[in-house]
């Protein structure tokens, strides 16, 4: 789990790196609502890759398993809701590639 430092009063707070993560998991979690919100309003994927999103989704799904492992919460966290908004991007890909011509 995330290491935390005793302060002098006798509380906790998080150390650099936990912290380093947190903000590294925010900010690659939150890259993707701007392409499902573009996605949702335009009811298409566009030019996306299938399988950058595929294998990206598989790689996302590993990392909530390897968080698992790990015990590591701020992993499991991060990672769970990336894939299920990298979800939503390919559920528009994949509603796209089935939908008649």
């Amino acid at each position: 789990m995330s290491k935390l430092i005793p302060h002098t009063s006798g509380t906790r707070i998080m150390d650099f790196t936990t912290l380093v993560g947190l903000v590294a998991a925010f900010c690659t979690t939150v890259s993707y609502y701007p392409q499902l919100k573009k996605c949702w309003t335009t009811g298409s994927a566009g030019d996306l890759s299938l399988t950058m999103f595929l294998t990206l989704s598989a790689g996302v799904g590993l990392w909530v398993v390897y968080g698992f492992l790990k015990s590591d919460l701020v992993i499991i966290t991060a990672n769970a809701v990336s894939f299920a908004l990298l979800m939503g991007i390919l559920y528009f890909k994949l509603r796209e590639r089935t939908a008649p011509a």
